[in-house]
């Protein structure tokens, strides 16, 4: 399934909203890109939800954690995956699974893309262990509840998030007033 005009070998998509990638989201990703001759991580677009981060800012993170990794790159979809994926020319459909409770919505998943587009296969992955509790929702929770995030998200994800809230306090302040306090 590689399209024309493409380096071939093996590619796998990592697709998520990622917001915010989290450390159990590289784990993923890395594994992966030793398995696999490419891996590109699609950051998934959905008009629906309210992201901390625009999908642009997404991918420019992501890029930046991965600029160390020539088999890695970041993209940004919306609409069907398998259909994403069949333009991109992956032969997987790489999913991390932290617990069972996970299991069931990614194997629904699974089998209708499955229905969809028969060559393409899912993977699943367990993230390592210290990984297990992690989420993108409870990491943005806790960061918006004044904690500490350091540990769950990569450093350069740490500061996009301490930017991000630095320039919302700033526009609250300036929107009530007390722009030099």
């Amino acid at each position: 399934m590689t399209p024309p005009g493409t380096s071939g070998g093996r590619l796998a998509i990592v697709p998520g909203s990622f917001d915010p990638l989290t450390n159990g989201h590289v784990d993923i990703v890395l594994r992966s890109a030793q398995l696999f001759d490419r891996v590109t991580v699609s950051v998934l677009v959905n008009a629906e939800k309210t992201p901390l981060f625009t999908a642009a800012e997404r991918v420019a993170m992501i890029r930046e954690v991965f600029s160390a990794h020539a088999n890695i790159d970041v993209d940004r979809f919306d609409g069907l995956l398998v259909e994403y994926a069949r333009r991109q020319g992956a032969c997987a459909i790489v999913r991390g699974i932290r617990a069972v409770s996970d299991f069931e919505h990614e194997f629904q998943m699974t089998l209708m893309n499955r229905h969809l587009e028969p060559a393409l296969e899912t993977v699943f992955m367990m993230p390592a262990e210290q990984y297990t509790y992690v989420s993108s929702r409870l990491t943005k929770e806790v960061f918006r509840l004044g904690g500490s995030v350091h540990g769950l998200v990569p450093p350069v994800v740490e500061r996009w998030m301490q930017a991000k809230q630095a320039t919302a306090v700033r526009n609250e302040k300036t929107a009530i007033g007390l722009q030099g306090e």
